[in-house]
C-alpha cells in the first residue's frame, strides 16, 4: 500500500489499483506539488465541509467518477450536484470493495462556503476515519481538539498509522496532538494540517521528538513525499 501526503490535510493511497483520497485541498493550497488534474482517485473521502478540506472534490470526482464518502449532509449536497456519493453518520461504517471506512467523532466546526459571498452552507457534523485495508488499519483524524474517546479508538482497534493534526488555532496543537497519540496507541504517527499558512507554523522535528520521548514512532512526510505501508 503506497501513502502518499499531498499538503494540509490530504492523503492518496493506492491500493491493489484502488486510489482513494482523502480532503484533496489542492488548489489554493500554498504548499501543493499535485494539481486537481493530476490527481486519480475512485473514492474521496472528506471528513467535513470546510473548503480547505472540500477542496476539488467537484473536479477531482468528475474527471475519475469517484465517489464522495462524507457525512450525510456533505454527501447529499454534492449528490445534488451529480456526483456519486456514499453518506455515512459518525459512528456508522461500510465495507467498500477495498475496505471498511468507519467514521469517527471529531471535535470541530463545518460549513462551506459556495462563492465569495461570505456566508457558509452547513454541512453535519465533522469526523475523523478509521481505515482498515488489507491487514492494516489507517486513522486520518480529521480537524480536530483532544477528546478522551481517543482511548476507546486505540483500545478496539489496532492502528498501524495515524494522520494528527499539529497546527493549533483551528485544532490540537502538537502537545494535544502527543497525547492524543498515546492515547489511540499507534504504531506510527504522521503530524497533518501544519505549515500551510503562516498562522499553522509547527516544528514538525520538535513534534516527533517528543512522540518519540514517549516511545511512539513520528513520520514527516513534505507534500509529495510516500512511503509503503
Amino acid at each position: 500500500m503506497d501513502i502518499r501526503f499531498l499538503g494540509h490535510s490530504c492523503v492518496h493511497i493506492v491500493h491493489e489499483g484502488t486510489h482513494i483520497l482523502i480532503d484533496p485541498f489542492l488548489t489554493g493550497n500554498p504548499v501543493a506539488t499535485v494539481k486537481a488534474e493530476e490527481i486519480k482517485a475512485d473514492y474521496i473521502l472528506l471528513t467535513h465541509g470546510h473548503n480547505d478540506h472540500v477542496g476539488d472534490t467537484a473536479s477531482i470526482a468528475q474527471a475519475n467518477g469517484s465517489t464522495i464518502v462524507a457525512i450525510f449532509e456533505l454527501a447529499e449536497y454534492f449528490n445534488s450536484q451529480g456526483l456519486q456519493t456514499f453518506g455515512l453518520s459518525v459512528g456508522g461504517g461500510y465495507s467498500f470493495p477495498f475496505g471498511r471506512v468507519k467514521m469517527t467523532n471529531a471535535l470541530h466546526g463545518t460549513g462551506y462556503m459556495v462563492d465569495h459571498s461570505g456566508k457558509s452552507i452547513y454541512m453535519g457534523v465533522a469526523g475523523g476515519f478509521l481505515l482498515t485495508i488489507g491487514d492494516k488499519t489507517i486513522y486520518h483524524a480529521g480537524d480536530t481538539g483532544l477528546f478522551g474517546d481517543m482511548e476507546l479508538i486505540g483500545k478496539y482497534n489496532k492502528i498501524d498509522v495515524a494522520f494528527l493534526p499539529i497546527g493549533d488555532i483551528y485544532t490540537m496543537g502538537p502537545e494535544d496532538a502527543v497525547i492524543a497519540a498515546k492515547m489511540l496507541g499507534a504504531k506510527e504517527v504522521v503530524p497533518i494540517h501544519y505549515n500551510t499558512f503562516p498562522g499553522l507554523a509547527q516544528d514538525d522535528e520538535k513534534f516527533v521528538q517528543d512522540l518519540e520521548k514517549q516511545g511512539i514512532r513520528g513520520r514527516i512526510l513534505k507534500p509529495g513525499e510516500s512511503f509503503i505501508l
